[in-house]
């Protein structure tokens, strides 16, 4: 059971897996996009754009989050970008984190838990994301849910590590029924495959409205079915060619990272492209591949200090020393406070209590009924009294 061991702090990136999450939000201006437009099948280009870019700020984001404490808080609030969230971390076996962020002109909210199943292959390790995402557009009164594909880090014990997301990603718009059907492909022997989406925006009746492809790491695009259909097959018929003209011989399965067909997508004519990921600031590969958006979540000056509560990420003293370069300070802080976490639960148990989230509560999803953890409210309020001292 991976999670319950004690992995050294190198293995590191300095930022709690609730900091981690808000990256979900770096191209809120798809949420903005899809309340602008008024055809439903528009508006779910846009939600779909908004789900693959979700993962985007993963790709060669190979350092592993900080797991959050019980009770650990992350606040952000981007004007600039036009929404404010709020998380919290409400489970510790499993270990679950809930958030919740809503539009500053109350155009949207977007909300889920995550709760990370990991599997261990042995010289790799696939994280399941268990948790429903939803996503309410309140300006047309509708809602979307979907769940996050899986990732998978390869190389864990020897060689580059590198990263893969795979599996099928269904968003429902539950007040029309119409459905997309995303696949993110595995990336295959020779490498054909890494990075690619693809899939279909289809009513009701499953008639197919869209297709949409692209890579998770760079675009999304939107084109009618049958010109993509047309593609396909001519694409197949000239993969098969290029097979029988030169007899591949396939070679052990590697665990090394494939190479990508080409770096880009190709563009079938009449398509139009929902996103573009933005390039990464030019230091990014010395600072654990973060995106700008990633860089400056850790950020806090004395008037923030001021307000946010004292289980915020920011002030949590081994993120902070590793930030700081002090490594061997971020190792002691962490089993410190892994320490402190103990303690306190064996307290609790002792005395019969039961931990009290403060921010959320249990509850089904209004609009899928699966399990899940809600806002409770209050938040913004800025009353903070009876926090637990987790640091």
């Amino acid at each position: 059971e991976l999670s319950k061991i004690t992995m050294p702090v190198i293995f590191n990136e300095p930022l709690s897996f609730l900091q981690r999450l808000t990256e979900y939000m770096e191209h809120t201006y798809l949420i903005h996009k899809a309340s602008s437009f008024s055809d439903p099948v528009e508006r779910m280009q846009c939600v779909a754009a908004f789900a693959v870019s979700a993962v985007a700020s993963q790709w060669e984001r190979t350092g592993k989050p900080f797991n959050p404490l019980l009770g650990e808080t992350y606040e952000l609030v981007r004007d600039d970008l036009g929404f404010r969230l709020i998380s919290e971390q409400v489970s510790h076996h499993p270990p679950i984190s809930a958030f919740h962020a809503e539009g500053l002109n109350n155009d949207f909210i977007f909300h889920g838990s995550i709760y990370p199943k990991l599997k261990f292959w042995g010289k790799s390790v696939e994280a399941e994301p268990k948790g429903t995402i939803t996503l309410e557009l309140l300006e047309h009164n509708e809602a979307y849910t979907w769940t996050n594909p899986t990732c998978c880090v390869h190389n864990i014990i020897v060689g580059k590590l590198w990263i893969e997301q795979y599996g099928n990603v269904e968003i429902t718009n539950h007040k029309t029924g119409d459905k997309c059907v995303l696949n993110f492909k595995p990336c295959g022997l020779f490498g054909k495959e890494l990075h690619k989406v693809e899939g279909y925006i289809q009513d009701k009746s499953k008639k197919k409205l869209c297709a949409l492809y692209g890579k998770w790491t760079e675009c999304l695009y939107s084109v009618d079915p049958a010109t993509f259909e047309a593609y396909k097959k001519n694409d197949k018929k000239s993969t098969e060619e290029k097979k029988n003209s030169k007899q591949v011989s396939s070679s052990e399965e590697s665990d090394e990272m494939p190479m990508p067909d080409s770096e880009s997508v190709f563009v079938i004519p009449g398509s139009v492209l929902l996103w573009r990921i933005a390039p990464r600031p030019p230091n990014s590969a010395q600072m654990y591949n973060f995106t700008s958006f990633a860089m400056v979540l850790n950020e806090v000056d004395k008037e923030m200090e001021s307000v946010i509560p004292k289980t915020d990420c920011r002030l949590r003293p081994d993120i902070r020393a590793m930030e700081n370069g002090e490594i061997d300070q971020a190792s002691e802080e962490k089993k410190r406070l892994e320490e402190k976490q103990r303690a306190a639960r064996k307290n609790r148990s002792k005395s019969e209590e039961d931990w009290r989230t403060r921010w959320f509560h249990q509850g089904p999803n209004p609009y899928n009924g699966a399990q899940d953890w809600l806002y409770s409210g209050n938040y913004w309020d800025r009353n903070y009294f009876n926090l637990p001292d987790i640091y």
